[in-house]
């Protein structure tokens, strides 16, 4: 987990407005930031005028569904295409599907009451598709392929979105430019986490990610090959520290985290239970209650 690498300026991220991105791409904000979703949730259209789909269409904010509407125009939606299913993603595709008449496709459905501390983040309760995705299956439309690649690991339910026209890829919360992913169990699972994390740096042919939240990734495999590296060294820092002694969770993120917000320490102790879990089942780790200590 880590801050912003500056101030969110609204004049910057204006909510509401349609950024046109590149052809087959467009973005809409809505209007939720926070310390985790940074200047809010970005909605993102792909297509022209013969049909799109909209992908992650956000939370279920009246000011984002009209600006979303706005957005769309006359045209017809062909999909409503979620990544996963945290309240900051696919609540607003049930109004949606309503307004439209198109289907909701994607992710599967994940009904768990919460996921820790962020208020935001407890998974959508309401969220039910009518086509689950699975791994290779593709949505087309007039002149866009979308097919999902699976990238569990934020949650077990994680969808990205190839755009094969372009070489764009839809990455949700698995990737993003302004911060590392919050990986909470039991849902959350590190160790799949990592592995979607090399599945996408394999793929040479993704040219931009566009994430959720936070800016456009320019140079993909460079960003994951150092998130990649990131984890590594955050294992071998958990590992160094319990060498010295037996520690519980809350006392390693205060030494691992130094320097960053308070509040954002409970998200930080979820990724750091979530690499004891994987280095527990590897056998480098033991616990006896609250304390871990190394084998």
């Amino acid at each position: 987990m880590a801050p912003p690498p500056q101030p969110h300026d609204p004049s910057t991220w204006p909510t509401g407005k349609v950024d046109q991105l590149e052809d087959l791409v467009a973005r809409v904000l809505a209007p939720n930031p926070s310390p985790f979703t940074y200047t809010g949730t970005q909605t993102y259209l792909v297509g022209a005028d013969q049909g799109i789909a909209v992908i992650d269409p956000g939370p279920a904010d009246d000011d984002h569904l009209a600006a979303l509407q706005s957005a769309i125009a006359d045209r017809p939606v062909l999909a409503i295409m979620c990544t996963h299913t945290h309240r900051d993603h696919s609540p607003a595709a049930a109004p949606l599907a309503q307004l439209t008449g198109a289907p909701i496709v994607g992710c599967a459905p994940l009904h768990i009451s919460s996921d820790g501390p962020r208020s935001d983040a407890p998974f959508d309760q309401t969220y039910a598709p009518d086509r689950v995705m699975e791994d290779g299956e593709a949505m087309t439309g007039p002149g866009w392929t979308l097919r999902a690649v699976a990238t569990p690991g934020h949650t077990s339910n994680h969808l990205c979105f190839a755009l094969e026209e372009s070489g764009a890829m839809f990455t949700g919360d698995h990737v993003m430019g302004w911060s590392t992913t919050v990986v909470v169990p039991p849902d959350g699972d590190m160790a799949d986490y990592l592995a979607s994390l090399a599945r996408l740096y394999d793929r040479e042919q993704d040219r931009i990610y566009y994430p959720a939240h936070g800016p456009a990734v320019e140079n993909p495999r460079q960003l994951v090959r150092g998130m990649i590296g990131h984890r590594r060294q955050r294992e071998g820092q958990i590992t160094r520290l319990l060498a010295e002694e037996a520690r519980s969770i809350e006392a390693l993120v205060p030494v691992m985290y130094k320097g960053i917000n308070e509040k954002l320490w409970p998200a930080a102790a979820q990724s750091v239970h979530a690499h004891l879990l994987d280095m527990e089942r590897r056998g480098t780790v033991i616990r006896s209650g609250d304390i871990w200590s190394t084998l």
